[in-house]
């Protein structure tokens, strides 16, 4: 991601503050700056791979 990028739009172009700014989702970022029909959604197959790059593990034996 290009955090130095987003947080000047964000922060300069869009003028927000920066609690505003690290509230947003990516998807309101995207539909603020007018960029949600050029970037394609992630599909099946990345969020798979995801997963399995960054499995929900819990450390709390008690968890199961």
């Amino acid at each position: 991601m290009d955090w130095h990028g987003l947080l000047q739009a964000g922060l300069i172009q869009l003028r927000l503050s920066p609690a505003d700014f690290w509230a947003l989702t990516p998807a309101e970022l995207q539909i603020m700056l007018g960029l949600e029909h050029r970037i394609a959604p992630m599909g099946r197959d990345r969020l798979d791979a995801l997963a399995s790059a960054f499995p929900d593990v819990s450390e709390d034996p008690s968890d199961g």
